[in-house]
């Protein structure tokens, strides 16, 4: 097997675009999310690689967002109005419109109708989300760590949970391989998932 190694010196030392390709998707395909949030006046949308589960029970579901000293974004603006937000997988057919949804629009343009991204709101909750997305969650943000970087994580308790029934298994278990759901690697390398092998779980 031929290698690449690079020492902390080596990747200090890299290219800016090398080194955040790099260091973006070392760690593996990750799942692609729509974070819907609404303020008073304006809905938002925006593209995330950074979603983790941190507990089931409590519920809880994790985010990472950019530092905020500089410039606040517009999901952090929202939360700061209105605590509930909305996490929807990204389908195949929604991936261009996906990831423009990181470019930089101007506060008072919503990503919905600027990208001709379609809209539910369900039950009352206060969060708008995507309508073609096969997995969709419902959160309020119970909590933010600011972490050494600077970024910080965003905690939400999932409150609302709607799964396309086709894809969801008897035992609660989600089968990726029967959506058009996507992951993502880097900043823009968008893949496929299917199921390799089902393995036993271990005793706890």
């Amino acid at each position: 097997m031929s290698i690449k190694k690079y020492n902390k010196s080596d990747i200090f030392s890299l290219d800016k675009p090398l080194k955040i390709n790099l260091i973006n998707s070392i760690t593996g395909l990750k799942p692609a999310n729509l974070i819907g949030t609404k303020s008073k006046n304006i809905e938002n949308i925006a593209i995330f690689s950074s979603v983790v589960h941190l507990g089931s029970n409590p519920p809880h579901i994790g985010f990472i967002i950019r530092p905020q000293y500089k410039r606040k974004t517009d999901t952090y603006l929202n939360l700061l109005d209105n605590p509930y937000f909305s996490i929807n997988s990204i389908q195949n057919e929604t991936i261009e419109k996906a990831h423009k949804t990181s470019n930089k629009y101007n506060r008072d343009i919503s990503e919905f109708d600027q990208l001709e991204i379609e809209k539910i709101y369900i039950d009352d909750y206060n969060a708008p989300f995507v309508k073609n997305s096969s997995i969709k969650i419902g959160l309020k943000k119970i909590d933010e760590i600011v972490l050494p970087n600077r970024c910080k994580m965003i905690i939400g308790e999932v409150e609302l949970i709607i799964v396309d029934r086709k894809i969801l298994d008897l035992d609660g278990n989600i089968d990726y391989s029967k959506s058009t759901f996507t992951c993502i690697s880097g900043l823009q390398n968008y893949y496929n998932v299917e199921l390799s092998r089902q393995m036993k779980r271990g005793k706890s």
